[in-house]
C-alpha cells in the first residue's frame, strides 16, 4: 500500500470519512502467519440493520485494544450498492443494537455517553449530526424496535414491580448499589444465568416517543413478562398497524419446569393478554408478524425438556386462529426469522450439516423449504421493502472473518460491501480448511473439518489437535471461532480437527438426540473413530496427538481421560466434570427429561466422568472461569486436585475476572499460550518430520 492508500485508510477508520474501505494492500513480500496477536487485530463485525429501500445498511464494528484490554464498537454505514463505507459514531462508549426508522432517515441505537448510569436508547440521523439520546431509564433500555409509524420505539427494562415510578426504580437501583449489605434472596428459581444471578426485577417492554418522555407500560399489567434469563429484540414483534405485541414469555411458575409461549397483547396494554400457543407444552419462540397484518410467525418445539428439539416453522391466521405449518417433516431448525415485504415467503438462516445457509420457506410451498446459498456460513440477514427486495447478510468461514455482503435472494450469489480487515489479512498464511466423513458410532457419517497448517507438506508427519465443541448439541460451522481459533492452532504446526460427533446439531433431530440421556457413549466412540481416521494418514503423527474442548467439549475430554484413548495430553476448559455437582449449575432446578440423580443413582452415575477417575493417568491441562455459572468453578477445581491426588501431571489456569469463555484480550491471550505450551510440552511441532 502507497503512502497516499494508507493514509486514506487511516483518515477512514480514525476520522470516520467517507471511503471505500475496500482498498486492498499489495503483498510486501513479507507473509506471517495467524498468530493470536494476529487475531485481536482483526474487526468485528456484528450486527447489522438495512434502511427499508435497501440503500444503505448499517453495522457494529468492534476493535480491540490489548493494552487497554477493551474494545471499541462503533456503527458504520455502508452504501449497498457501491460499498462506499462511513463512519457513522465514535464516542468512546460501545454503540450497539442499530436498527433503521421506517423512513430510513434516522437510526435507533443504544449506548452508555457521559453520565448515563446505565445503557440508554439514542438516534442519530443517517446524513451525519450528533446523537440524541431518548431515554433516562434508570434500569437500563435492551432489546429496541421501532413502531411502523416511526414516531415510537418499543424497548425493554427490568423493574421492579412494586414500584410505579422511575424515580422510584432509580433510588432502590442506587440503594443496592450503595449498600454495604450485598446478600441476595430467592424463593423460586432460577438463580443465575451463564455468568450474572438474577435478581427480582421482572423485564417488562415499554414504548417511548422518538422524541422522548413518559414511557408507556406495555406489558407490565399483562401478568406476564419477558425471560428473566435472556431476552432480545426477536423475543417480541410489532403488528404491522403497531395497535398489537406478540412476546415470549415463561408461563411455568414453578421455576423448576420452564415453557416459553407466545403471548399476544394490545400495544396499550389496557385489555387482557392471550396466550396463543398454550397447547403446546414444548418451548415457541420467535414472534413475527407478516407486512400485511394477515399472519403471525412462530417457531414451536415438541420435545419438553430436549433444548435441541427440531423447531418448526408455524403461522396463525389471526383472524380465523387457524395454524398452518411451513416445516411439514423438514428436519432442520429456522434461525433468525425475516418475512419478504409482500408476505409470500419468509427467510431464515439454519444450521444445516455445519454450515449456515439461508433458506427461503414459501407459504404456497409448505414443507419444501428452499436452500438459498451452499458454501460459507450467513447470518444477520436483513431484507428491503419493494418487488424487487435488496439483501444484505454477514458472511464468514473459517478463513474469512464476518464480512457484509450483499445478496441475491435467487441465485445465491454474493457481492462484497466491506473489507475491513483485507489489508490486515493481506500478508497472512492460512492453511487450507477441508471437509471430511468418516464412520462414526454405529457406522453412522460424522463430518469433520481438518484445518492444516499453512506451508502443508503431504511428505511430512504433524502432530495433531483435536478439538471437541460444546454442547453438547451444538455444531462446528464453517465459521470463524474467535476464543478456539482453528488457524491459530494450524500456525503453531498441527493438523487442527473439529469433529461434529452424535449428538450435534444441523444433521437432523434424530442424530442430535441420539445422545440422550447417555451422551457418553458414542460421542467417544466418534472421537475415537476421528483419531483413527487420522492415523490412517501418512501425513499425520499418530504417536503425538492431544485432544481439547470447552463445555461439553471439557465433559468429553474428562471423559477420555477415564477410558482408553490415543491422547498424549488433553485440555478441559470449563468442563463438566461431576454431574452431581452440575446441579448447582444456573439451569440446576429445571426437571431433568429422563430421571432426576435421586431416581437412579447408579445409572446417573455411569454418564458422569468422575466415576472414572482411578483410570486417570493422562497429563491434563485444566481451565475454569470463577464467574461461569454455567459449568460452576468447582468442576474444574475437582478435577485439578483428583489429578494430583492420583499422581498425574496436570496444570491449572483459573481466571478470577471471566465466565464460561475467555473473553478480555489479555486473558484470551494468556490461554493461548498456556494452550501452546501444553502442546508442545506432549506432541512439538518444531518441524514436522518424514
Amino acid at each position: 500500500m502507497n503512502s497516499l492508500s494508507r493514509s486514506i485508510l487511516a483518515l477512514a477508520l480514525v476520522a470516520g470519512c467517507v471511503v471505500n474501505v475496500g482498498l486492498a494492500a499489495p503483498s510486501t513480500g513479507v507473509r506471517e502467519t495467524l498468530s493470536a496477536e494476529k487475531m485481536w487485530t482483526l474487526a468485528r463485525l456484528g450486527e447489522t440493520s438495512l434502511s427499508p429501500d435497501g440503500t444503505r445498511a448499517v453495522v457494529t464494528v468492534t476493535r480491540y485494544d490489548v493494552k487497554e484490554n477493551k474494545g471499541q464498537t462503533d456503527l458504520w454505514l455502508i452504501d449497498t450498492k457501491s460499498g462506499i463505507t462511513r463512519q457513522l459514531t465514535s464516542d468512546k462508549a460501545a454503540d450497539t443494537s442499530p436498527t433503521f426508522s421506517p423512513d430510513g432517515l434516522r437510526i435507533a441505537f443504544l449506548s452508555k455517553r457521559g453520565d448515563d448510569k446505565e445503557t440508554q436508547l439514542y438516534l442519530i440521523p443517517v446524513d451525519g449530526g450528533e446523537a440524541r439520546r431518548i431515554t433516562q431509564i434508570p434500569t437500563g433500555v435492551s432489546a429496541i424496535k421501532w413502531f411502523p409509524d416511526g414516531k415510537r420505539l418499543a424497548f425493554v427494562t427490568p423493574i421492579w414491580i412494586d414500584l410505579v415510578k422511575w424515580e422510584d426504580q432509580e433510588k432502590r437501583r442506587k440503594e443496592r448499589e450503595d449498600s454495604k449489605m450485598n446478600a441476595k434472596v430467592w424463593e423460586r428459581a432460577p438463580i443465575a444465568y451463564w455468568d450474572h444471578f438474577v435478581d427480582d426485577r421482572e423485564p417488562h417492554l415499554f414504548s417511548i416517543s422518538v422524541e422522548g418522555g413518559e414511557p408507556t407500560a406495555i406489558t407490565r399489567q399483562s401478568g406476564h413478562h419477558l425471560s428473566k434469563r435472556a431476552y432480545s429484540n426477536a423475543s417480541y414483534d410489532i403488528s404491522p398497524d403497531g395497535l398489537e405485541v406478540a412476546f415470549v414469555s415463561d408461563v411455568d411458575r414453578s421455576g423448576a419446569d420452564p415453557n416459553a409461549d407466545v403471548i399476544v397483547l394490545e400495544s396499550c396494554g389496557c385489555k387482557p393478554a392471550r396466550d396463543v400457543t398454550s397447547e403446546n407444552g414444548a418451548d415457541d419462540g420467535m414472534p413475527l408478524y407478516s407486512p400485511d397484518g394477515k399472519w403471525l410467525a412462530y417457531t414451536a418445539q415438541t420435545i419438553k425438556g430436549f433444548y435441541a428439539d427440531r423447531a418448526r416453522l408455524l403461522l396463525i391466521d389471526r383472524k380465523s386462529g387457524e395454524r398452518r405449518d411451513l416445516s411439514g417433516d423438514w428436519d432442520r431448525s429456522p434461525g433468525e426469522l425475516v418475512w419478504q415485504s409482500d408476505s409470500t415467503s419468509l427467510y431464515s438462516t439454519v444450521d444445516d450439516a455445519a454450515t449456515n445457509r439461508v433458506y427461503q420457506h414459501a407459504l404456497a410451498s409448505p414443507g419444501k423449504p428452499r436452500a438459498i446459498t451452499t458454501t460459507s456460513s450467513f447470518g444477520n440477514l436483513a431484507i428491503s421493502k419493494g418487488s424487487k427486495p435488496i439483501a444484505v447478510a454477514l458472511r464468514q468461514s473459517f478463513s474469512e472473518p464476518p464480512t457484509l455482503v450483499r445478496l441475491d435472494l435467487g441465485t445465491g450469489t454474493a457481492s462484497v460491501l466491506t473489507r475491513f480487515n483485507d489489508a490486515a489479512l493481506a500478508t497472512v498464511d492460512l492453511g487450507k480448511v477441508e471437509s471430511a466423513t468418516y464412520a462414526g458410532a454405529k457406522g453412522d457419517p460424522i463430518q469433520m473439518w481438518v484445518v492444516y497448517p499453512p506451508n502443508f507438506d503431504p511428505t511430512k508427519k504433524y502432530p495433531v489437535f483435536m478439538l471437541l465443541h460444546g454442547g453438547p448439541h451444538n455444531t462446528i460451522q464453517d465459521a470463524v471461532q474467535w476464543r478456539w481459533n482453528a488457524h491459530v492452532f494450524a500456525s503453531w504446526g498441527y493438523v487442527v480437527t473439529w469433529h461434529n460427533f452424535h449428538g450435534s446439531s444441523g444433521f437432523g433431530n434424530a442424530f442430535g438426540d441420539s445422545i440422550n440421556p447417555d451422551r457418553i457413549t458414542m460421542p467417544y466412540e466418534d472421537t475415537l473413530q476421528a483419531a483413527a481416521w487420522l492415523a490412517s494418514k501418512p501425513f499425520v503423527d499418530a504417536s503425538h496427538m492431544v485432544a481439547g474442548g470447552g463445555s461439553y467439549g471439557g465433559f468429553l475430554a474428562a471423559t477420555l481421560l477415564g477410558r482408553a484413548h490415543p491422547f498424549k495430553a488433553l485440555i478441559a476448559h470449563a468442563a463438566v466434570y461431576n454431574n452431581f455437582t452440575q446441579i448447582g449449575a444456573d439451569y440446576g432446578a429445571e426437571r431433568d427429561r429422563f430421571f432426576e440423580f435421586w431416581e437412579r443413582p447408579e445409572e446417573f452415575a455411569r454418564y458422569s466422568p468422575h466415576t472414572s477417575a482411578g483410570s486417570f493417568v493422562t497429563p491434563t491441562l485444566v481451565i475454569h472461569g470463577q464467574l461461569d455459572q454455567r459449568v460452576p468453578v468447582n468442576h474444574g477445581i475437582e478435577l485439578f486436585n483428583t489429578l494430583q491426588k492420583r499422581g498425574v501431571p496436570s496444570k491449572l489456569v483459573y481466571f478470577p475476572d471471566e465466565n464460561h469463555w475467555v473473553l478480555k484480550p489479555q486473558n484470551s491471550l494468556f490461554w493461548y499460550q498456556n494452550v501452546r505450551e501444553w502442546l508442545q510440552r506432549y506432541a512439538p511441532a518444531n518441524e514436522p518430520t518424514h
